[in-house]
């Protein structure tokens, strides 16, 4: 006797194939866990950004802020990551588009011969005919353990990763440039010294020869003097090849062939940014893009778990079909070659000799390492600021001890002039103090770089005024 109740029998069997089929995902969970790093003790709660977006303008320099935006233009790594965050979004919009109910048509034509031998009665059976289909087929996979949106999710935050290395890989960028800029124009002060040095040199040898030829001298000092002056040819040799050096990685930055020349760079001292350090933000770590872009990837790393989890469940769909078809293509627009169907379609993983557990350890493996990389990004990242404060307040208090000294030498120097001219002293004499007073400016100007490379790797440490979008990770 037929069961008046065969939903109830189907139903027993799915939940009977469901309790069976299912796999199990004991025994595999995440092993890392996320970490915070400690802020430096000089930050603060403020909720500001720390540093502006355009932070370079900060110097007041316009050749600067030329060449940094025409690299942000043309640089080809800034391109790469431009393609790669295009990419991601691709990858996100292919996700979305498996949620959602999917349609398709299908034509096939085939010209046949029907095998007298088989399951096929005559007058079929040993002729050749022309048969047809036109379908359309539909088809929607119900979500109901949340794999799609999961891999959604998972391909929604890779973009963001991207989005975020894209603006860190702009900060890197324009910090490079900066700091090669600042290369140059510390190579120019240094140019004008060594060759104020040169000719120093010049003089003091002439003097000597002067001297020795009257009998003051002897020919042990000539040959120091005359052993100085090469020694200064080469030094200003040197600090002309470094300034090349430096125009040619300029170039390579920018992406243009040539840049200014070391005459047209602006002086020293109009390019000071100081030595203060700026308030820096509670929400420091959030605020750099290369944190946020690890952020982002523990978050996609997470979502792809949970996917790999959905997928030991059954999927269900929802299938249907319409169209014509005919044996013989003259009847192919009858209407009666209409065919149709429709109804649910059930997949379960039975035995799959360890796919999904294999799958799932591997997805498991990857949100570990993506959570170990954001942890050492974050200690990066303090390290980073930590340097760079360090160094910017260093570097204040060796100036303020340098300018003493320049004071002094300059002092000097103003005392062995006015011997000389009151004929107390030697033109020597002079050119000795002279000396101090050059070692003194070669030293402020490499202290003044120094100052300049520290608050641009300080603006690229606080993020360089990168606005982060949140991301709340679940890790486990």
């Amino acid at each position: 006797m037929t069961s008046p109740f065969p939903g109830r029998r189907l139903a027993g069997l799915a939940a009977a194939l469901l309790l069976a089929g299912c796999a199990s995902t004991s025994g595999i969970a995440p092993e890392a866990k996320l970490r915070e790093g400690p802020l430096p003790a000089a930050a603060t709660s403020e909720s500001v950004p720390a540093v502006s977006s355009q932070w370079w303008r900060e110097f007041g320099d316009a050749q600067l802020d030329a060449l940094v935006e025409e690299a942000l233009r043309g640089n080809p790594n800034l391109g790469v990551a431009r393609a790669r965050l295009r990419r991601a979004q691709a990858v996100s919009e292919v996700a979305n588009a498996a949620s959602l109910p999917q349609l398709n048509g299908a034509l096939d034509l085939t010209r046949q011969r029907y095998t007298e031998n088989g399951a096929v009665p005559r007058p079929l059976a040993g002729s050749i005919r022309e048969s047809g289909t036109l379908q359309l087929n539909a088809s929607w996979e119900l979500d109901f353990f949340g794999k799609n949106q999961a891999a959604l999710d998972a391909a929604l935050g890779s973009a963001k990763a991207a989005e975020a290395d894209l603006a860190a890989a702009r900060i890197v960028l324009a910090s490079n440039v900066a700091r090669t800029y600042f290369q140059e124009v510390r190579l120019q002060e240094q140019l004008a010294v060594a060759r104020r040095t040169l000719a120093q040199r010049e003089e003091q040898l002439k003097l000597v020869r002067q001297r020795v030829g009257a009998g003051l001298d002897t020919n042990l000092e000539l040959r120091q003097s005359e052993g100085a002056l090469p020694e200064a040819r080469q030094q200003v040799e040197a600090v002309q090849e470094q300034a090349q050096l430096t125009r040619n990685a300029l170039a390579a930055l920018v992406g243009k062939p040539e840049v200014p020349a070391v005459g047209a760079l602006p002086a020293m001292a109009k390019l000071q940014g100081g030595t203060a350090v700026p308030a820096l933000p509670a929400d420091l770590l959030g605020r750099r893009p290369d944190i946020a872009a690890a952020r982002w990837r523990v978050e996609a790393a997470g979502k792809d778990v949970k996917s790999a989890k959905a997928q030991f469940y059954p999927s269900v769909n929802l299938v249907a079909f319409v169209g014509l078809s005919s044996i013989g293509l003259d009847k192919l627009l009858d209407l009666g070659s209409t065919q149709w169907g429709a109804g649910p379609a059930l997949r379960l993983p039975i035995f799959d000799a360890g796919r999904l557990r294999a799958n799932l350890r591997g997805k498991t493996a990857d949100l570990d390492a993506a959570v170990e990389s954001y942890n050492g990004a974050v200690l990066e990242a303090v390290r980073e600021t930590a340097d760079a404060v360090t160094s910017l307040q260093s570097i204040g208090r060796q100036q303020a001890e340098q300018h003493q000294a320049e004071s002094a030498a300059d002092g000097a120097y103003d005392i062995a002039v006015q011997r000389y001219r009151a004929g107390l002293g030697t033109y020597l004499h002079v050119l000795s103090a002279e000396s101090a007073v050059l070692n003194q400016r070669r030293l402020g100007v490499d202290l003044a770089a120094r100052a300049l490379d520290a608050r641009v790797s300080l603006y690229r440490a606080l993020g360089g005024g990168y606005a982060a979008e949140g991301a709340t990770v679940a890790a486990h």
